[in-house]
């Protein structure tokens, strides 16, 4: 496989995948495998310089699983899987493999040592039915019939033959976290925002000087799309997509769903490597090899699986979108338990996409696509990462997350929702988003839209302004300055969110 090939591919990928703007929710229910264990369908990956006042010096990484929660989907709501493993990756020298890996593993506990909350019902004590008794406050509230928590280990080097060691408590050096209860409702749960705030947590990481916090919980999903138009072939009229004053014409259709986020806080000292400010990073989930139904399962939790052999990758998530709407059908499963590493094998869905042209038949715009072939400008935007911006030194092209940890933060109010492409257009100065990195604001399928279908070419130039190449200019971008206006209709950029870690929003209420 030629080194162009090997780089457009994964690359394209990326940039394809939040392409067609026109896609669904990141990536939920991407892969035919993933859509039978949502408790480990990762969503969304995000990772930014923290934008807090006063945390400016610190990364937030923020990994979000089980899509399309529905608030009222009681009564066991969406505990995490206790057979299960959760990681968010970190390659600090640009090789493509894993340098440092956060581990999560849960446990959902009946409370009363396994027996559960009982009522006296006739003479006997009778387990009840719901999650809970009465309305919960605290931590670990005695109304609670089921107590979920966690442990967080960091591991260096290779994920599964490297060193490992458990995060603890910066008070009290525990190693088990407490996970707060889903939003069931304002009456079990009158201020769900204080009761969940006392679930992020001071830790102390092995390796790392300075102290951070975690965050493990249900929030509003932070991903706003037309899904069900989406996916209808763009069942939206073109004009409304190639007019900015429209943006925002279409309805957010998951602005009702939940999410359960991983979230951690780590000081950026403890992420990089020497003197390399990029880092990427890219989230997965792995269950066990095995597994035994039994027939006759114990009482308690969770017993009817009994789960043993080796971890298998089965969720894997960087770039926003990449196995949704780029990965062909085929290789969704194979993509998810891939590494970057291996990305060669998906080429040709980078060196010659369908998107371009599902794009054109799904909008009945055919002659629309950029014909510079290879799309490097795609490979460096999103694959290898821009020169001066977020590309590592001695970077392999892959496909994740890469963030300039050098680059300083923008506040929330003056963040660019198009981000590094938006300030391209504007004159601005923010390059501290997507894809550069990623805030919950960036507005990721609209700057991927815009730059597959050729908006950096016509930027670049006939000069070749931004290095992409002799063949990225605007005599390969049949849209010419429409390629600058594409957007999906949806506002990213008005969905709710935190000023502060998590940053994410508190999720919605199963009932007012």
């Amino acid at each position: 496989m030629s080194t162009s090939k090997f780089i457009a591919a994964p690359m394209l990928g990326a940039a394809l995948l939040a392409a067609c703007g026109l896609v669904g929710a990141s990536s939920h229910r991407e892969a035919p495998f993933i859509t039978t264990v949502p408790k480990v369908d990762a969503t969304d990956f995000y990772m930014f310089r923290s934008y807090e006042p006063g945390r400016e010096d610190y990364v937030t990484l923020i990994a979000n699983y089980q899509p399309l929660q529905d608030a009222y989907g009681g009564p066991n709501y969406f505990k995490m899987d206790a057979n299960a493993l959760y990681e968010i990756h970190v390659d600090n020298n640009g090789d493509a493999k894993e340098d440092i890996s956060f581990q999560f593993r849960f446990q959902n506990t009946l409370a009363n040592n396994g027996a559960g909350v009982a009522l006296p019902i006739g003479g006997k004590m009778v387990a009840i039915p719901l999650t809970q008794a009465g309305q919960v406050a605290n931590v670990a509230d005695g109304n609670l019939n089921v107590g979920e928590s966690f442990t967080l280990n960091v591991m260096r080097g290779d994920r599964r033959k490297g060193t490992g060691a458990a995060a603890t408590a910066a008070s009290g050096g525990g190693t088990r976290f407490a996970k707060p209860a889903d939003n069931i409702g304002t009456k079990t749960i009158p201020d769900y925002a204080g009761y969940a705030a006392k679930h992020v947590h001071t830790v102390n990481l092995p390796g790392c000087a300075m102290p951070a916090k975690v965050f493990v919980g249900q929030r509003q999903d932070p991903f706003a799309v037309n899904l069900g138009a989406i996916f209808d072939l763009v069942n939206a009229p073109l004009s409304v997509i190639t007019d900015p004053a429209l943006i925002g014409a279409a309805p957010n259709t998951i602005g009702d769903k939940n999410v359960t986020t991983l979230a951690l806080e780590v000081h950026k000292s403890c992420l990089t490597a020497g003197d390399e400010p990029v880092v990427g990073g890219w989230t997965t989930a792995s269950l066990r090899q095995a597994r035994l139904l039994d027939g006759s399962p114990q009482a308690g939790l969770q017993t009817s699986e009994k789960a043993g052999g080796a971890w298998v990758q089965v969720s894997r998530l960087g770039m926003p979108l990449v196995n949704e709407v780029v990965i062909g059908l085929k290789d969704k499963d194979r993509f998810n338990a891939s590494k970057p590493a291996g990305d060669g094998q998906f080429a040709d869905y980078v060196t010659n996409p369908t998107l371009p042209a599902l794009l054109e038949i799904a909008l009945a715009i055919p002659g629309t696509a950029p014909t510079n072939f290879p799309r490097n400008d795609l490979v460096t935007t999103f694959l290898t990462g821009i020169p001066g911006v977020n590309q590592p030194r001695n970077v392999v092209a892959s496909e994740m997350l890469r963030l300039n940890t050098g680059i300083a933060p923008v506040p929330f109010e003056q963040q660019n929702r198009l981000a590094i492409v938006g300030s391209l257009l504007s004159g601005g100065s923010d390059l501290a988003g997507f894809p550069n990195g990623r805030r919950p604001k960036d507005d990721v399928v609209d700057i991927s839209l815009v730059a597959v279908m050729g908006g950096l070419c016509m930027a670049n130039g006939d000069t070749n302004a931004l290095g992409f190449g002799a063949a990225c200019n605007p005599a390969a971008v049949p849209l010419k300055e429409t390629a600058f206006k594409l957007h999906d209709a949806v506002d990213q950029a008005v969905v709710p969110l935190l000023p502060a870690f998590p940053y994410l929003n508190t999720p919605v209420p199963g009932a007012q």
